[in-house]
């Protein structure tokens, strides 16, 4: 059975750039969020095995979207997206509990090697 996986980034085309990545490699895209807010609510809903989560939207961000979810799930699976320059906003991340980052513009090997990772 393929892994499922929640998309959440405020832009369109960066959450079809992953999801493009995503299938072709054989995972199963079960849903995708623009913010945080919704993130939460997809996550509760859909129970997928790992989230791709953007740091920086709108409503919420993905940092505290993070905390929320591992709130109600502390074994959920997130990794973080980031465009290049917020190390900072990385490192609190994963003190928040998620299990990597991916740096945007995407490299479609360095998505499914973090994946393939936290879901091992």
């Amino acid at each position: 059975m393929a892994h499922r996986i929640l998309i959440v980034d405020d832009a369109a085309f960066m959450r079809m750039m992953i999801k493009d990545i995503l299938t072709k490699n054989g995972f199963e895209v079960v849903g995708e969020a623009p913010d945080g807010a919704q993130a939460i609510e997809k996550y509760n809903e859909l129970t997928p095995d790992l989230v791709t989560m953007d740091i920086t939207m709108p409503e919420m961000d993905g940092i505290t979207a993070l905390k929320e979810i591992k709130k109600s799930n502390p074994d959920a699976k997130i990794i973080m997206c980031s465009a290049m320059g917020q190390q900072a906003m990385v490192i609190d991340a994963i003190q928040a509990g998620a299990k990597d980052f991916i740096v945007k513009p995407f490299q479609g090997d360095r998505v499914i090697e973090a994946i393939q990772k936290a879901l091992s």
